[in-house]
């Protein structure tokens, strides 16, 4: 592990590249970083590495690795360690499944809802869809969070199911915060689903995960790109 070369191609204000930094710092792992401007075009030079032209990616010992979930599922592989059960253990499976039906309810349910708040232009549509979101929050992610202390499966200390959400929790309150997302959605997210509200607060709150977080500059981008989204630019 101390001689594997580790260079992250990334932008800080991403949520998804935020997962790689998640599970970097979480890991302790030395690395280069390499930050890639997400408002200009993409250079030849990063297209060359990556040709999607998004990040993350990661170059291990000069291999490029590309997807945040692809990146930070091989660091929580690489570099076994809390974030994982332990290969030897014999819930392994049944224990990795949970952390994937959790993910995948987060992310194919819940924030499936909530990015159609970008283009939802009148109260009434954003009402709609926070209404919706916190229905299927409730139905399929509260329910996967009632053993949390404070975090996934009974955890004391993050897993790879908040490598994997966790800059999407922080948003979340953040952004619900600023009015950026409906001031309500946070409300009912406590009201209605108190188990998920204590779990983000949890992670919103964990420094692995509020390491790289520059409020401000998340908060100005996302309003940005909700603006354009609803053609207001």
């Amino acid at each position: 592990m101390a001689t594997d070369n580790l260079i992250l191609y990334t932008n800080r204000r991403c949520p998804w590249a935020h997962r790689a930094h998640i599970a970097l710092a979480e890991l302790s792992l030395p690395f280069q970083e390499v930050t890639i401007d997400l408002d200009t075009p993409r250079t030849a030079e990063y297209l060359a590495i990556n040709p999607r032209g998004l990040v993350p990616s990661l170059s291990f010992n000069g291999e490029i690795l590309i997807e945040s979930a692809i990146v930070s599922d091989f660091l929580a592989n690489q570099y076994p360690s809390h974030l994982l059960p332990a290969r030897d253990d014999p819930s392994y499976a049944i224990k990795r499944a949970r952390i994937d039906l959790f993910v995948d309810a987060w992310f194919s349910k819940f924030q499936a809802q909530l990015f159609k708040l970008f283009a939802a232009k009148t109260a009434e549509e954003q009402a709609s869809v926070v209404e919706a979101a916190v229905g299927v929050l409730v139905k399929e992610v509260e329910p996967k969070l009632g053993n949390a202390k404070p975090f996934f499966d009974g955890s004391e200390r993050l897993t790879q199911a908040e490598v994997l959400t966790g800059s999407f929790a922080l948003r979340l309150i953040s952004l619900s915060k600023a009015d950026v997302y409906p001031k309500q959605l946070w409300e009912s997210v406590k009201k209605e689903a108190p188990n998920t509200a204590r779990w983000v607060e949890a992670v919103a709150a964990h420094p692995s995960v509020t390491g790289i977080y520059d409020e401000q500059a998340v908060i100005e981008g996302t309003k940005k790109r909700i603006a354009k989204l609803r053609g207001e630019a």
